[in-house]
């Protein structure tokens, strides 16, 4: 779980890992907002309107879901299921209330939080992507702070003031997990069967 204020870079390092490590793969998540210039359904977001939206949610179709400036984010169960019994790792690029959700459900979830360098680095990335209006960087701004205060709840902290050395970090860390006790041992179960018994 990559998780990180508006404009911190959590979408680009997501999107950046799953180029630079095999068997992983970012998660699409489903969402009400509008789509913005060069996205793509199916690639960025699957866009579904809020009646949609709301169907989905009575289906029990969501592995977490959560209202993030004032639009519905929702991550597919089946889809993230799916990917995990075929052995790929899922990168999930949501909010702190996502991530909290997730935590709740499962023990295996890793969760990284990305903290941007400075609230004066944050407004110019903000303002550099050119997305939204000054008083919409605003409030993006201030509902920064409030996520950033929920950093103790996540598993590691990552300041992306070098896009390069944040990558490699999150590399590191989808790496140490994969070599858990419990990770090889189910990985190498027939390499473990043939040692333990030949004794």
């Amino acid at each position: 779980i990559l998780t990180a204020p508006s404009g911190a870079g959590k979408t680009t390092l997501a999107q950046i890992l799953v180029t630079k490590l095999p068997a992983i793969q970012l998660s699409v998540s489903y969402t009400t907002r509008p789509m913005r210039p060069r996205e793509q359904n199916g690639i960025h977001y699957e866009f579904v309107d809020e009646a949609k939206f709301q169907m989905m949610i009575a289906q029990d179709n969501f592995l977490e879901h959560a209202n993030v400036h004032g639009y519905q984010y929702g991550t597919s169960k089946a889809s993230i299921e799916k990917s995990l019994h075929a052995g790929i790792d899922m990168v999930l690029a949501i909010d702190w209330q996502g991530a909290q959700s997730i935590r709740q459900k499962t023990k295996e979830a890793v969760s990284i939080f990305i903290l941007p360098p400075s609230p004066t680095l944050l407004r110019q990335r903000l303002e550099l992507r050119g997305q939204d209006q000054s008083d919409v960087i605003e409030k993006r701004l201030a509902v920064a702070v409030e996520e950033i205060a929920h950093h103790p709840e996540f598993d590691y902290i990552i300041v992306n003031d070098c896009l390069k050395e944040a990558t490699l970090n999150i590399q590191a860390i989808v790496r140490a997990h994969r070599l858990l006790k419990s990770s090889q041992t189910q990985r190498y179960a027939k390499l473990l069967a043939q040692w333990l018994g030949e004794r």
